[in-house]
């Protein structure tokens, strides 16, 4: 039986306020365990502890024609130096593409997993967040449905991650917040899978309500702008002209039900708080559908294991989101959300 797979952090840890700019999604988390949410239109993955973000990471998602399905799913078993069993679909698509078809991968730096794999789902599903040998492919839109991270991120995500955690697959395309000024600021995103299902009147209502209860000015051209050009890029709506910083750190307002208010914690069960199920850890031949890339590739090397991060308990009532530190993405301007 394989071991729970550690990892040393392969980044160099920060300060919360780098990442005071992340705009948060609209999603309640547990204010104990552990809650993993990738927001599709953000290209972002989000992982918290007991009530607070302890991870965030770009990602690559599937493609239109491959999407990466919405949901609600379990983190299964981590995979450490996987074999990538190629599908057959995929093979076929080597053999009409003239490539040379591959059955199967090793581990190293040629193999399309990366250095670990993360299931998302019971193994039928076929899903799966890993690592890639083509750092350049992450964030963006081009997988077959399995979730990529640069493999110093996959390895850093799969030592804090616990197998039987929740996970959500969603899809908002766009962020609202506020600050601790209260201050409104939204992030537009692109809609890779044209669902075309951004309600624009609950975000406005929610908009309207905030600003409202707090005496704030709405600058309607900022938000027509953000809203006609998607470019996933923090801007506010109730600054003045002279502030062009978030004060303090985001929380999400509840946008999509048009409520206006602060997104609270998930109130779980009494048995949801228990220790999370064993998963049996499946062997190192993985069979996803994953792309062969034909780029320069990077080879890592899991380190010394870690340990693991210590549970601690917060309070339920609603509450802004606190941050811990956070290992920073290899990609500077994917973050300077200022």
């Amino acid at each position: 039986m394989l071991k729970p797979i550690l990892y040393a952090l392969t980044t160099t840890l920060i300060t919360t306020s780098a990442y005071a700019a992340i705009p948060m999604p609209d999603y309640a988390v547990p204010s104990q365990g552990q809650q993993v949410i990738l927001n599709i239109p953000q290209l972002r993955l989000f992982l918290f502890q007991d009530g607070e973000l302890i991870k965030t990471y770009p990602i690559t998602v599937g493609k239109a024609s491959t999407q990466t399905p919405l949901g609600e799913y379990k983190i299964g078993a981590k995979v450490n130096k996987p074999t990538w069993s190629v599908p057959l679909s995929i093979q076929k698509e080597m053999a009409a593409s003239g490539k040379a078809v591959q059955k199967s991968v090793p581990p190293g730096p040629n193999n399309p997993l990366g250095p670990v794999f993360v299931r998302l789902g019971e193994p039928r599903l076929g899903l799966g967040i890993h690592g890639t040998n083509v750092p350049s492919s992450v964030p963006g839109v081009r997988s077959h449905g399995c979730v990529r991270l640069r493999s110093p991120n996959a390895l850093d995500f799969a030592a804090a991650v616990q197998s039987g955690a929740d996970a959500a697959v969603i899809y908002q395309q766009a962020s609202v917040n506020t600050d601790e000024q209260n201050d409104i600021w939204i992030a537009v995103y692109r809609d890779p899978y044209n669902k075309r299902n951004l309600n624009r009147k609950l975000l406005n209502q929610t908009i309207s309500s905030w600003a409202q209860q707090h005496q704030l000015h709405i600058d309607q051209q900022r938000l027509n702008n953000a809203l006609s050009k998607p470019a996933n890029t923090l801007i506010c709506l109730t600054c003045s002209a002279g502030k062009t910083k978030v004060s303090g750190k985001l929380s999400s307002l509840q946008w999509t039900s048009g409520q206006g208010k602060v997104v609270g914690f998930k109130h779980a069960n009494p048995a949801d708080t228990k220790p999370k199920q064993v998963i049996t850890p499946e062997n190192n031949n993985i069979e996803v559908d994953e792309d062969a890339d034909e780029s320069p590739r990077q080879n890592i090397t899991p380190l010394q294991p870690s340990a693991t991060i210590p549970a601690r308990e917060q309070s339920a009532p609603a509450q802004r989101v606190s941050v811990k530190t956070i290992s920073p993405s290899s990609e500077p301007g994917f973050d300077a959300l200022m």
